[in-house]
C-alpha cells in the first residue's frame, strides 16, 4: 500500500514540474503576430571545438620532410653554382706547365694549381674532385708532368689529371749498343731520378724508344728493356725455323749481335744472318770485325782508330779470326730485326760478304765470285778517295780553313800504307774495315788460301786468312 502512494505522488510530481517550466517559457516568450510566424527562425550556433592537434609520430616526419625538401633545394642550387664556375674559362693567360709530384694529395695538388693560376678556387676544385671523382667514379689524379692550355676550365684541368695525359717524355735507345752505352745513356738523362745499381749482361736489354714520366727511376728504364727482352725472345723462339742452327735463346742473341753490329740496312739482316748460319754450319770462322773492337774495348763499344794488325793477332775470346763458332757473350744488345733475322735467316748458299758502294753489300757463295767483288769495291773506294782529295784540295784553295787556321786534312782513308807494314801499323782499308758503329762496308771475313793482292793506292800484301778484304 505505502509503495503504491509513493509512486503515484512522484508521477505527480514530475507532472508538476512540467507544467511549471511551460508557464515559464510561456511567460517569457509572448506569443508571436502572424507577421511574426512568417519570419525564418535563426539556426542554432556551432559549438566551439578545441583546436586540433598533429600526432607527434607525424609531426617529426613532417619536419624531416620539409628539411629533406630544404636541403635538397639547397644542393640543387649549389650544384649548379659549381657547374657553372666547373666549365667557366680559366684565369690563364698563356699555355703553363705544372708537375705534379707523385704521392702528393688532393689538397697539395688543389694549392698547387691555385699557386700556378691554372684554377681561381682551391675550394671548389676539391669540391668537383670530390664529386666526379669519387661519386662518379672517374677515377683518382695521376702524377706527371702536365701542359694546361690557356682558358683551360676546371673540367679540363680535373680531365687532363684524371686521365693522365702527362707529357711525354722518351728516350731513344739504339740497336747496338752495349750495355754498359745504355747505361750511359739513361744516366745522362736529367729527367729520370736515382742511378742504376749495375751495369746488365750483355745482351738482356731490349733496344727500343722507352716512354716516361719525370721523376722515374733510372732503374725502371733497365727493368722494363730486360723484360721486354725476354717476352720478346720466348715469343720468337717459338717460331724460330726448325733447322737454325743456334741450340739456345743465349746464342740467338750472341750471333744477333754480331748481325747487328754487321750492317744497318734491316733487308739485309736475314741474308747476313744466312752467311754465319753457313759459315757456323762448315765450322768456318766467323771472321768478323765488331767481335775484334769488342774484345778489345768491351762496353765502350767503339776504337778511337781503325784495327791494327797486332790488335787482329791479339787472343781474346772474342776475336773470331782465330775462335771457332761464337763468342762467349752477345757484343751488343741487337735489336728485334736482327734477333728474328738469326732465327728465320734467309736460304742462300752465301759464305761472303763486301761492301758494294752502294751502302749495301755484295754476297758470294765462293771464294772466286767474292774476290771479284771485292776488285770491284776496291775500284768504288778508290774512286771515293780521290773525291775525297779533290774536295779537300778545293776546299783549301777556297780559303775554307778550319777553326785554328789550317786546311781540312785529308780522310785517313785517302793514303793506304806502304807494302811490308810492320805488325802495329794500319791496315788497308780495304783489307778489312772498322765497324765501330754500323756503315756501309761491313764485312764478315771468309777463309781461303790466298786473298786478292791489289789495293787502292797501293799493292799490299794482305794475311791469308782474311780474304774478304
Amino acid at each position: 500500500m505505502s509503495v503504491t502512494s509513493d509512486l503515484s505522488s512522484t508521477a505527480n510530481d514530475s507532472d508538476a514540474r512540467e507544467r511549471a517550466e511551460r508557464a515559464i517559457r510561456n511567460f517569457a516568450t509572448p506569443p508571436r503576430s502572424p507577421y511574426e510566424e512568417l519570419e525564418p527562425v535563426r539556426p542554432p550556433e556551432f559549438p566551439e571545438r578545441e583546436p586540433w592537434r598533429m600526432h607527434p609520430v607525424l609531426a617529426f616526419f613532417n619536419a624531416l620532410f620539409m628539411l629533406a625538401l630544404f636541403t635538397a633545394c639547397a644542393l640543387l642550387a649549389l650544384f649548379y653554382f659549381i657547374r657553372v664556375q666547373f666549365d667557366r674559362p680559366g684565369p690563364l693567360t698563356a699555355s703553363t706547365v705544372v708537375v705534379i709530384p707523385k704521392g702528393e694529395g688532393v689538397s697539395g695538388i688543389a694549392e698547387r694549381l691555385e699557386h700556378d693560376e691554372v684554377i681561381t678556387d682551391r675550394g671548389l676544385f676539391m669540391t668537383s674532385i670530390i664529386y666526379f671523382t669519387y661519386l662518379r667514379g672517374k677515377g683518382a689524379l695521376k702524377a706527371g708532368e702536365y701542359e694546361f692550355r690557356k682558358n683551360a676550365s676546371m673540367r679540363q684541368v680535373l680531365d687532363t689529371l684524371v686521365e693522365g695525359r702527362s707529357i711525354d717524355h722518351k728516350i731513344a735507345l739504339a740497336e747496338g749498343l752495349t750495355s754498359q752505352q745504355i747505361v750511359e745513356r739513361i744516366q745522362a738523362n736529367p729527367d729520370l731520378e736515382g742511378t742504376i745499381t749495375g751495369i746488365p749482361a750483355e745482351g738482356t736489354l731490349l733496344p727500343d724508344t722507352y716512354r716516361f714520366q719525370i721523376g722515374d727511376s733510372r732503374q725502371d728504364i733497365i727493368e722494363r728493356m730486360q723484360v721486354g727482352q725476354k717476352k720478346f725472345l720466348v715469343r720468337v723462339w717459338e717460331e724460330r725455323d726448325p733447322d737454325v742452327v743456334v741450340q739456345t735463346p743465349e746464342e740467338a742473341v750472341i750471333l744477333a749481335s754480331i748481325v747487328e753490329k754487321e750492317t744497318g740496312r734491316a733487308d739485309e739482316r736475314p741474308r747476313i744472318a744466312s752467311v754465319f748460319e753457313n759459315r757456323l754450319k762448315k765450322k768456318m770462322r766467323l771472321q768478323s770485325d765488331p767481335t775484334i773492337i769488342y774484345g778489345l774495348v768491351g762496353g765502350q763499344g767503339a776504337l778511337d782508330h781503325p784495327i791494327q794488325q797486332d790488335e787482329l793477332d791479339r787472343d781474346t775470346p772474342y776475336n773470331t779470326y782465330k775462335i771457332t763458332g761464337l763468342p762467349p757473350t752477345p757484343i751488343a744488345n741487337p735489336g728485334r730485326a736482327a734477333i728474328e733475322a738469326v732465327l728465320k735467316p734467309a736460304k742462300t748458299k752465301d759464305l761472303y760478304f763486301v761492301a758494294d758502294g752502294s751502302g749495301g753489300h755484295a754476297f758470294a757463295p765462293s771464294l772466286d765470285e767474292h774476290n771479284k767483288n771485292v776488285l770491284k769495291w776496291r775500284q768504288v773506294e778508290k774512286t771515293m778517295r780521290e773525291q775525297e782529295r779533290e774536295e779537300a784540295a778545293a776546299a783549301a784553295a777556297a780559303g775554307q780553313a778550319s777553326p785554328d787556321g789550317t786546311a781540312p786534312k785529308p780522310s785517313p782513308s785517302g793514303a793506304a800504307p806502304a807494302a811490308g807494314t810492320a805488325p802495329g801499323t794500319l791496315l788497308a782499308p780495304d783489307v778489312r774495315l772498322n765497324l765501330q758503329s754500323p756503315a756501309p762496308g761491313t764485312a764478315a771475313a771468309g777463309e781461303a788460301d790466298s786473298a786478292p793482292a791489289a789495293s787502292s793506292g797501293a799493292d799490299i800484301p794482305l794475311p791469308k786468312r782474311n780474304p774478304l778484304r
